[in-house]
């Protein structure tokens, strides 16, 4: 086969991608990104192995952190950038290596390859089937994974100026232990667990990073229709680059819309005060091809999320910058200040045409934990007057899927007594429904981006402790998540190190699970597929 890569919920049969990635990463790409994680385990194994110092490592650290998520699905579809970050990762490993006893290091912190042809050599050598026991390979890419997740929002969080220093020293234990051929499957699964406890602690960094620098969200109405000025387009999740572009924009005469991920900024108090930010535009990434042809000005991509252009004309509007990247399009670097110049995409919109509208009317968010918890009180009487009898956490992704269907049915199936709590992209297959309110509280609250399921298990601790309750899987929440990539996966493992138990996931398993992964994970934790709407509503409200 050409290739080989599983780590997205849509992967081709359910089983893997070996000619082209379903997402539109080529052979080469999705090769080099191989080559790249493979690099990355031996920085680590380096680091662990001579127990160097994370503290000494500031840049290794970072440089870890970004080729991590420049491999995230949709993230990165550039050969020639990954190329370039595997030199510079190489460069950096190879610097460590001098400072330590190399005697016994794996390959991975080994080899060198200086050209395009000796890169893709390497990396048709150690793919991801190079693992030969599937319950091995199965749970080495889970953690790899969960790792990938953690990558994004420690990201994110460092862009805010917030570091945790064991977040990088597990990921470089993590990573090495990959590489491990002495460790058994049990001990892997202790890993994976691990894994989701780094997970919390990103999470946390990031919730404390956007929440300091931002404020708490708090309620609001986000605007979804559109104004005739000339118009920006900001997708992802990075918030920095999104105040920044504000900052440049301000009292230019260029409106900026969110699309997508980016929707949830509209909560954060900060941003309001920028009168030119307008208001969402579209709907989940996937709908992006046709939703960037109606837009008509330039499009910003902080993050993940990229669906490859069908038109020269729309990929001439489309810039990226952090871990994103398509062939073609202008990358924004930051200066060594993290400050980026975007006037070139201000010049830009000044040229192009207003958006077209495709919606009238807002959307209401903004019920991250800080916002839930004010309005404790009145949550726990509806619950103890049975004015609401269950809360479903349905957070996580979106996909193209028609299977995905099931959650805009699922939310509309849901008895009046019921409400929703989301975060990530999952929520369009909802967020627009008129489900309505119960005394007051609507039945979809929406506690922001996917790292933002962080507020969703806070507030599901916060009700633990409030009904007096020993264990958080008897509170009257229920989980039926959905996943697309590698951030709703440390999500998953998140919950499952909090003890969530009970999950259900879809629209279809992971591919990368082995059958006794996910026997394991049925067995320990209770995780489900899903089934048809009806027999899913009646097994969670019994």
């Amino acid at each position: 086969m050409s290739m080989f890569c599983f780590q997205s919920q849509e992967t081709a049969r359910g089983t893997g991608c070996e000619v082209r990635g379903v997402c539109g990463k080529t052979e080469e790409v999705a090769k080099l990104q191989d080559l790249l994680i493979y690099s990355l385990k031996g920085i680590s194994e380096t680091v662990v192995k001579g127990r160097i110092q994370i503290g000494n490592l500031s840049d290794v650290n970072h440089q870890v952190i970004t080729s991590l998520f420049m491999t995230i699905t949709n993230a990165n579809f550039d050969d020639s950038a990954i190329e370039a970050q595997i030199k510079r990762v190489l460069s950096l490993r190879n610097g460590l290596k001098k400072t330590v006893n190399t005697e016994g290091l794996h390959d991975a912190a080994n080899f060198n390859a200086d050209t395009r042809e000796t890169m893709l050599e390497k990396a048709a050598a150690i793919g991801v089937l190079s693992t030969e026991d599937e319950d091995v390979r199965s749970l080495r890419e889970m953690i790899t994974y969960g790792l990938k997740g953690m990558a994004a929002y420690t990201e994110h969080a460092l862009n805010l100026g917030k570091e945790n220093p064991e977040i990088y020293a597990f990921v470089y234990e993590a990573l090495a232990a990959t590489l491990d051929n002495s460790l058994t499957a049990d001990d892997l699964v202790s890993l994976t667990l691990k894994t989701g406890e780094y997970g919390v602690k990103a999470m946390a960094l990031l919730d404390e990073a956007n929440t300091s620098k931002y404020g708490n969200p708090e309620i609001t109405e986000v605007n979804i229709g559109v104004r005739k000025n000339p118009s920006i387009l900001i997708s992802g999740h990075d918030l920095t680059d999104l105040e920044q572009l504000l900052e440049q924009t301000k009292g230019t005469g260029v409106d900026v819309y969110t699309h997508s991920e980016m929707l949830p900024a509209h909560y954060y108090p900060a941003f309001k005060k920028y009168d030119n930010f307008v208001g969402n535009y579209g709907n989940a990434w996937w709908k992006q091809i046709g939703e960037f042809e109606s837009f008509h000005g330039p499009i910003l991509f902080t993050t993940n999320c990229i669906v490859p252009p069908k038109s020269d004309e729309v990929k001439n509007r489309i810039f990226t910058t952090n871990s994103a990247g398509f062939p073609g399009c202008p990358h924004i670097l930051a200066d060594a200040k993290g400050n980026k110049d975007f006037s070139q995409i201000i010049a830009l919109a000044k040229t192009l045409p207003a958006p077209d509208e495709i919606e009238t009317g807002s959307i209401i968010g903004g019920f991250a934990h800080n916002q839930v918890i004010a309005l404790a009180d009145k949550v726990v009487d509806a619950v103890k007057t049975g004015a609401i009898k269950k809360f479903f956490v349905m957070a996580g992704c979106d996909g193209r899927m028609k299977s995905r269907e099931y959650y805009t049915e699922f939310a509309q199936s849901l008895p009046n007594d019921t409400v929703i709590l989301t975060a990530g992209c999952a929520k369009y297959r909802y967020n627009k429904l008129k489900l309505g309110d119960i005394g007051g509280i609507p039945r979809v609250l929406d506690a922001g981006q996917c790292n933002d399921s962080y507020s969703l298990a806070v507030i599901a601790l916060k009700l633990k402790e409030v009904f007096g309750l020993d264990d958080i899987n008897k509170l009257p929440i229920a989980f039926n998540i959905a996943w697309y990539e590698q951030k709703a996966v440390i999500v998953l493992l998140a919950l499952l190190y909090l003890g969530v138990k009970n999950i259900h996931l879809g629209p279809t398993l992971p591919g990368f699970l082995s059958p006794n992964v996910a026997k394991v994970l049925v067995e320990k934790f209770g995780i489900a597929g899903i089934g048809t709407v009806e027999e899913d509503i009646e097994l969670f409200m019994s």
